[in-house]
């Protein structure tokens, strides 16, 4: 972490995996503002609006006994009530690896704990607004509250293990309310070392003599 803010404070950032395309873990993906979930027979599907990343829950399974670690880990899922648990393991650790936005890396110990409901309108709006007085509101995507809509909100609740990065397990939460519009934005992503933000733009790639 101490290496990476020495890169940020030199006018450049570091390798992340919002930055460089990469598919998102649990719970640096918490970052993306829009997802849908679809709710099927034996599973849970989470699509991010963010470069088309999808997150598959198996309902009422268990990890494999010879698990081999991937992008986003092994994820399964049950219902205690109303709320969906869903426990996460496997996750593989690579240059970049980390669990948020301030570059706090993992070891391949990381276990993740979420838990999701519904909560009603009122809930949802002041959790909202208690995230903006302390964080100030959302610019980086173009999306934004339906300020209007009274009806209920999706609060997740997680909880993250690594003893080989804390030496305590620690927590956090998200709460979801709708978007203004229903449309589902194309923001697609192709791994790269730049990034194009503040209005500027990739130009088309050309090449100066023919290929044949």
């Amino acid at each position: 972490m101490k290496k990476r803010s020495e890169i940020l404070r030199s006018g450049v950032d570091y390798p992340n995996p919002s930055l460089n395309c990469w598919p998102m873990m649990s719970p640096y993906i918490f970052r993306v503002q829009e997802m849908q979930v679809l709710q099927k027979k034996d599973e849970v599907v989470f699509l991010f609006m963010q470069d088309h990343q999808v997150r598959r829950i198996r309902l009422n399974s268990a990890h494999p006994a010879k698990l081999i670690p991937s992008w986003q880990g092994d994820s399964i899922g049950h219902y205690e009530g109303d709320t969906l648990v869903i426990d996460t393991v496997g996750i593989r650790t690579r240059p970049g690896s980390m669990i948020d936005m301030y570059g706090t890396p993992h070891t391949p110990a990381l276990h993740v704990i979420e838990r999701y409901r519904l909560v009603d309108g009122k809930t949802a709006r002041v959790a909202q607004e208690s995230n903006e007085r302390e964080y100030g509101r959302p610019t980086t995507e173009p999306v934004y509250v339906d300020f209007d809509y009274q009806g209920k909100g999706l609060q997740a609740q997680f909880t993250v293990e690594d003893a080989g990065s804390f030496t305590r397990a620690w927590g956090s939460g998200v709460t979801y309310r709708r978007a203004t519009s229903p449309e589902w934005l194309e923001i697609a992503c192709a791994e790269n070392v730049n990034a194009y933000y503040g209005g500027a733009t990739a130009t088309v790639p050309r090449a100066e003599k023919p290929d044949f």
